[in-house]
């Protein structure tokens, strides 16, 4: 089953956490190691929009992942951050141009890449 991010397909296995309202995946472009998402199962327009239990999820879930990725990158802190909106820096669901390059598949990690590390993450679920 293929999950949604904004505009993007998700596929499986890139996915390394799962709640009934949440899934954690690598990132596509990372700006770090590390760089993942934790998101609702269904798309939303901005995070007033969530669900109840969503929200109650969020943060629980969020730790998990954090740990999971403290864990396998052998980090020592974490930044959490929500981008709800162009000027909090959002950039999915937003119309890009070609020339930003953000939105070219080519800057992208490669869908092996990405598998191989929600594997290696998934190892670290508990």
């Amino acid at each position: 089953m293929l999950l949604r991010f904004g505009q993007h397909l998700i596929k499986p296995s890139v996915v390394f956490l799962k709640t009934d309202p949440l899934f954690a995946l690598v990132n596509r472009k990372p700006v770090v190691p590390g760089n993942i998402l934790v998101c609702p199962m269904w798309s939303v327009e901005c995070f007033c929009d969530l669900h109840r239990d969503e929200v109650a999820d969020l943060f629980p879930a969020t730790q998990r992942a954090g740990t999971v990725v403290e864990k396998y990158f052998q980090g020592a802190s974490l930044t959490f951050s929500v981008q709800d909106g162009l000027e909090a820096g959002q950039t999915v669901k937003l119309q890009k141009h070609d020339k930003d390059g953000e939105a070219s598949p080519a800057s992208w990690r490669s869908e092996e890449a990405m598998a191989a590390e929600a594997a290696a993450l998934q190892a670290y679920v508990q």
